[in-house]
């Protein structure tokens, strides 16, 4: 090859490479979230997408609602009975049955399977010891809740039959000053890989076989009781970690790291989200979205590098269980869809 034609070949190719640069740079510009409704007296932190069209929140001051047609209207109520419950965490199956949970004292869980006409308490306990996080189910009768560390050790309660029945689980020990965050029921999942993040102390991934646990340092910020790894995100061996400080939710180092071999080694981000992040979930293949107080971030090469695309304030964001719709909920009731 002449060097004439070995220059041609150099130009062609970063030419290629602009261009592909170019079109994901567009990609990342598209993506956008359309705000579906806001101005309630609620902040919400629990969300949980059936499928594109029915979709339940729940959140503060006792206030859950429905959706059936793809978030465009929501049939509100404040649960009566429980109006200064804190519903932190919502897990539902059907545009009737639902599962919450409510962080603070008395530490409850509450399920329906009327759509929210009647509500059944099947857990409740009134020592302020108890504090519960988040919510995960594998199946639609399998799942844990997770609670802050009691005598230095995580609460975790398992139901066999849909959440009518809560048994005590062996969770993992705890450093002292960890705990979790029950920021978007995020921090807890059972689904391809069963992990709890932590923060506080220490910034950790705690994952289980079944029988034991193990504990693995993550890169975020911590050290504090407001730092942390506030929320993970699983696809396959691809694990993503988000958080940082929400006290400080403009920090933006050390706010996100990813592992690629499932969770046995971590590598903090290339370029992070602009800020601190409650909640992370997988959309498509490298594909993560993450959302917080400082607004919201993708990223489309597994964790690597995070593009803001929003900056409103959300706490949570999840895909829909079957199906493709993102929905986004936050404070003063705000409720968003990703578009894509």
């Amino acid at each position: 090859m002449n060097k004439k034609s070995g220059l041609i070949l150099l130009l062609f190719t970063l030419l290629s490479f602009t261009v592909i640069a170019q079109k994901a740079a567009q990609s990342l510009i598209a993506n956008h979230v359309e705000v579906l409704q806001q101005d309630k007296p609620t902040s919400i932190r629990g969300l949980s997408v059936v499928n594109d069209n029915v979709a339940w929140i729940s959140g503060s001051k006792g206030y859950i609602a429905v959706t059936t047609n793809r978030g465009k209207t929501w049939a509100w109520q404040q649960v009566k009975g429980f109006e200064k419950s804190d519903f932190r965490d919502i897990e539902a199956f059907s545009d009737k049955e639902a599962v919450i949970i409510s962080s603070g004292t008395p530490a409850l869980i509450l399920n329906t399977t009327d759509g929210g006409i009647n509500w059944k308490v099947n857990y409740r306990k009134d020592d302020s010891a108890y504090f519960l996080d988040a919510m995960d189910f594998d199946t639609s009768k399998h799942g844990l809740v997770m609670g802050d560390p009691i005598n230095d050790k995580y609460l975790l309660l398992e139901t066999k039959d849909g959440g009518n029945n809560w048994n005590a689980y062996n969770g993992p020990d705890a450093i002292k000053n960890q705990a979790a965050f029950a920021a978007s029921g995020t921090c807890l999942v059972t689904k391809g890989i069963f992990a709890i993040t932590t923060g506080g102390s220490a910034a950790e991934i705690i994952t289980t076989n079944g029988t034991n646990w193990t504990h693995h340092s993550l890169p975020v910020v911590q050290g504090k009781s407001t730092q942390g790894a506030f929320s993970l995100a699983v696809s396959r061996n691809q694990l993503i970690v988000v958080g940082g400080d929400y006290q400080n939710d403009k920090r933006q180092d050390s706010t996100a790291c990813y592992s690629s071999d499932k969770g046995l080694n971590w590598h903090l981000a290339d370029s992070f989200p602009a800020g601190y992040q409650s909640c992370v979930e997988f959309i498509q293949q490298g594909t993560f979205l993450s959302t917080g107080t400082s607004g919201t971030n993708i990223t489309i090469n597994g964790g690597k590098d995070w593009v803001k695309i929003d900056d409103a304030s959300y706490n949570v964001c999840r895909k829909a269980k079957h199906g493709t719709v993102v929905l986004l909920a936050g404070d003063r009731g705000r409720i968003g869809i990703l578009k894509m």
